[in-house]
């Protein structure tokens, strides 16, 4: 079993990786966190992101338009690095997500997306039901 803790180790393994945060998204609070937090700590992360998401989800605009789909991830670009913002499947209360700052020098989006999927399905599939 991976846990929170060895969640965020293996997230921040990914290259590129500068930060973690993992989010209650119905609180907006950080439950953990990982990697440096420079700009701002994991808390004021973690409230702006939550902003973010509930701005997303809430928008009928970034829908697909169709009845069963569901947003699990945004993405941000900036000039030198990128945000990912994935949403966790699983029976939690409330709903869960991660916000992972990455470096554009040394981080793959695509790459990034491919491993974080992984870890996260991982995670929600571990903690299913608990």
């Amino acid at each position: 079993m991976v846990g929170i803790d060895g969640c965020l180790k293996r997230i921040m393994d990914i290259p590129g990786a500068c930060s973690v945060t993992l989010v209650d998204g119905a609180s907006g609070l950080a439950i953990a966190a990982a990697g440096r937090h420079d700009v701002v700590d994991q808390h004021e992360d973690a409230a702006a992101a939550t902003d973010v998401v509930r701005s997303v989800l809430a928008s009928p605009a970034l829908a697909s338009g169709r009845a069963d789909d569901d947003i699990t991830e945004i993405i941000v670009c900036g000039t030198r690095g990128f945000h990912l913002l994935n949403l966790i499947d699983g029976d939690f209360d409330g709903r869960l997500f991660v916000h992972i700052l990455f470096d554009g020098d040394s981080g793959n989006l695509a790459m990034a997306r491919y491993q974080l999927r992984a870890i996260l399905t991982e995670f929600a599939e571990e903690h299913h039901g608990q």
